[in-house]
């Protein structure tokens, strides 16, 4: 099988609006985090090379359940709901707050999160928060600087460095990249991270990751 080809067996799986509605939590999962309007689902899509895989909602911020994708009986993607939206109602905010956060600290098959920020915008308040939650989770995180295409490679890269040196200071379980869903730059390197956490590097059996220290 041709490297990464297993993305493409993507899957919807289910959507959930609580806690108590997600899949029994076994196998592995590498759920994508970011601010409403960041680029996750392109990225997803283009990650999966599916088209149209991950909905992008009109209205940022609109999108409030956990969806599931299937790439085999053990391995799951999961696309968290955008945060950071102006217009979303404060009461819907905390309540995602709080169950994100119990999601990142309890879930014993997330093996790691990849954590979208536009790179024009990175390190927003809400994206140090999520930051802060994996380190306290030992949650590994890989940042995804998206709409790389927007900037030039030289700008691009004092971005990249300026995030580097932050999470080197702060946050030491991240590691960060470029990435355009639009140019398809920066695939080999986010699948490759991927293919780590879901145990594809050696034909490792999904079920046998090791639990998180609690």
């Amino acid at each position: 099988m041709p490297p990464h080809n297993h993305y493409r067996n993507a899957e919807y799986l289910l959507n959930v609006a609580a806690l108590k509605q997600l899949p029994v939590d076994e196998g592995r999962e590498v759920a994508f985090a970011g601010r409403s309007n960041a680029g996750k689902s392109s990225a997803i899509n283009v990650i999966t090379d599916i088209k149209g895989l991950a909905r992008t909602s009109k209205t940022p911020g609109r999108t409030q359940h956990i969806v599931y994708f299937a790439l085999d009986e053990t391995r799951r993607l999961v696309d968290l709901p955008g945060y950071g939206y102006a217009k979303v109602p404060e009461a819907v905010k905390r309540h995602w707050q709080g169950m994100l956060q119990r999601y990142l600290e309890t879930r014993e098959s997330l093996a790691g999160l990849v954590l979208i920020m536009d790179v024009r915008h990175p390190l927003t308040d809400h994206d140090r928060t999520m930051l802060e939650w994996c380190t306290r989770a030992q949650m590994p995180v890989h940042i995804l600087l998206t709409k790389a295409d927007k900037l030039n490679r030289g700008p691009g890269g004092n971005v990249l460095q300026k995030v580097q040196r932050e999470l080197a200071a702060n946050y030491p379980n991240a590691s960060a990249q470029l990435f355009s869903a639009l140019k398809r730059s920066g695939l080999d390197e986010v699948r490759r991270v991927l293919d780590g956490w879901l145990g594809f590097n050696d034909g490792e059996d999904a079920d046998k990751k090791e639990p998180r220290a609690p």
